[in-house]
């Protein structure tokens, strides 16, 4: 490992497993110390343990039940960071859920609304903790999990689309926002991941979630999916001096050339390229309907 990260911290939410996990461990084998929470506090505890396992005498793992909807819990898991650390210089919004699965008439209208308290309230509510701190030593990284959901329609799973678009437009919002400040603010697409999501939809069956939808999730199954480490990888370049400056992006870690972006610094801020964008006629060659 290079040990880009040496000396940093980063909080990971949602770390417990899947995704969030992967992160943690790879930040740490980079020489970070990590802060990381989940709901299930039983799990985290667990995988504290695991974490630490591989961690110099340098390094901290600390671990913290958190619902990242809740207020109160995030400042106070805020607080508790940098009580432990000093510091934050990494966020990673990796907490999520895909909600309730069917048409929307007929889900349960608590579990729709909870989709969105954790996926875009919650990742809102843990960047509006930790701004103050990155906006006082001029630094920060944020890093936000977004994905298909962002860009393409899921019918029978709006829940999870509608907040996935929506955050992506907030780190959009957010990146101009706090550019002056020195902080990164960028969404990424890990890519397919065989993840307990997955699971989740293939339980659900064709009658929730619709047959291409569900046959499309097998396949995902059956082939394996995206490889976790390519979305890891990105991760971790989005947390290094390597990607400074890049921000206000929605980059897919599986096809995007995004190790080649700092050489195109200039251009990549200068363009609206790899954000979400209305599409008007004359992008697609058709002139009919469009004002002179």
């Amino acid at each position: 490992m290079s040990g880009i990260l040496k000396g940093k911290v980063a909080i990971i939410t949602g770390a417990n497993q899947g995704f969030g996990l992967a992160v943690a461990q790879q930040y740490l084998a980079e020489g970070a110390s990590v802060a990381i929470c989940a709901r299930n506090q039983s799990l985290l505890q667990s995988v504290r343990e695991d974490l630490l396992a591989s961690t110099s005498s340098s390094q901290k793992v600390f671990a913290a039940g958190v619902d990242v909807s809740n207020p109160d819990q995030v400042d106070g898991f805020i607080q508790e960071v940098v009580s432990e650390f000093g510091t934050i210089d990494i966020l990673v919004n990796n907490a999520g859920i895909y909600g309730p699965k069917g048409e929307i008439e007929a889900v349960d209208w608590g579990d729709w609304v909870r989709a969105i308290e954790i996926n875009l309230l919650g990742s809102i509510l843990v960047c509006r903790a930790v701004l103050p701190i990155f906006k006082a030593q001029g630094s920060g990284r944020v890093i936000q999990l977004s994905g298909g959901g962002a860009t393409n329609p899921m019918p029978r799973i709006s829940a999870y689309a509608v907040s996935k678009a929506g955050i992506v437009r907030f780190v959009e919002t957010l990146a101009e926002e706090v550019r002056e400040f020195g902080i990164d603010v960028n969404a990424i697409a890990p890519g397919a991941l065989n993840t307990r999501l997955l699971d989740e939809v293939l339980d659900a069956g064709t009658e929730k979630v619709g047959q291409g939808f569900y046959e499309r999730a097998l396949k995902q199954k059956e082939s394996g999916g995206s490889p976790m480490d390519v979305g890891v990888g990105l991760a971790v370049f989005l947390a290094s001096e390597a990607s400074r400056g890049i921000t206000g992006k929605l980059i897919s870690a599986v096809w995007d050339r995004w190790e080649d972006w700092p050489f195109y610094l200039n251009e990549l801020n200068k363009t609206d390229i790899y954000t979400l964008r209305r599409i008007v006629g004359r992008d697609r060659g058709m002139n009919w309907g469009i004002s002179d």
